[in-house]
């Protein structure tokens, strides 16, 4: 694969917020530290992203010392929530059921004041969650996981790995088609946890099992794409693509694809610039 590295580090504190890039980050069975784990919920229990809500787009979430957020947002004055206590502690915790995708996770109630923050900004009843114990709340789909293997509040698996090649490629081949305008897109469109350069266009295709720099991972299926890639990150605002494009070249057993899923196979910390290398293809 020749100088591939990893070129950022992304991770989501709270769940369909704007990301935050990192220099390091520590890599845990369940994904990056701090990422997504704590979600928006309706009062149905679901969970609420962008798919939903694109305006959560411009929201952000700043870990703090402790465990705790920041949270800003246009027109929102910003608030400061505290870590809830666990669920398994004694002390009456409130806890609620979060339905993501089907998956039912308790997870524990931060306070009234970032519900009713939450809420305001997006004009519509949510209550703010967090995952206490990632270890033992949420198993990966066992179609694709090992006994044991859980995963936070991301969409299905602890970490996503795309490539600025095949940004490059997906970019090239919108330009030819109709909505040619909305391009080209920045990689912020995919959410990604890690981007690594210098590979060949669509080369994760290939992967089985990688290391970045001291820590391996399990490739366990390609990323199936929704209507959250056509949202502008830094607007709002939504478009035609890259869905159009990838409809046309990018379906994969029934799926619009771009990015791998990861699970972690070791701990340890990645840095951007570490080399990436591949284990098994």
């Amino acid at each position: 694969m020749g100088n591939a590295e990893l070129q950022s580090i992304h991770v989501h504190p709270v769940k369909a917020f704007r990301s935050l890039s990192l220099r390091e980050a520590v890599v845990e069975p369940w994904g990056l530290a701090g990422d997504r784990r704590w979600v928006l919920i309706d009062d149905g229990g679901k969970v609420v992203t962008q798919r939903e809500q694109p305006r959560l787009a411009l929201a952000a979430a700043e870990p703090l010392p402790g465990g705790g957020l920041g949270l800003s947002a246009p027109g929102r004055e910003p608030l400061t929530v505290a870590v809830p206590k666990p669920a398994t502690s004694t002390a009456g915790v409130a806890t609620a059921t979060a339905d993501i995708f089907g998956d039912k996770v308790e997870a524990v109630l931060a306070d009234a004041a970032a519900h009713a923050w939450c809420s305001a900004y997006l004009g519509t009843e949510v209550r703010l969650v967090h995952m206490d114990d990632p270890a033992s709340r949420r198993p990966v789909d066992p179609d694709f996981a090992e006994p044991g293997e859980t995963v936070s509040f991301a969409d299905g698996f602890p970490l996503l790995l795309t490539t600025t090649a095949s940004l490059d490629a997906l970019n090239s081949l919108l330009a030819q088609g109709d909505h040619a305008h909305e391009g080209p897109l920045p990689m912020n469109r995919f959410r990604p946890n890690v981007v690594v350069a210098g590979t060949e266009p669509w080369a994760e295709d290939g992967w089985s099992r990688i290391a970045i720099g001291d820590v391996s991972f399990r490739v366990a299926k390609p990323c199936g794409r929704c209507v959250v890639t056509t949202t502008d990150q830094d607007s709002a605002v939504r478009g035609k693509e890259p869905l159009r494009t990838l409809a046309r070249h990018r379906r994969i057993d029934g799926q619009l694809v771009f990015g791998q899923n990861l699970i972690p196979l070791s701990p340890g910390t990645i840095r951007v610039g570490d080399p990436v290398r591949v284990l098994a293809p």
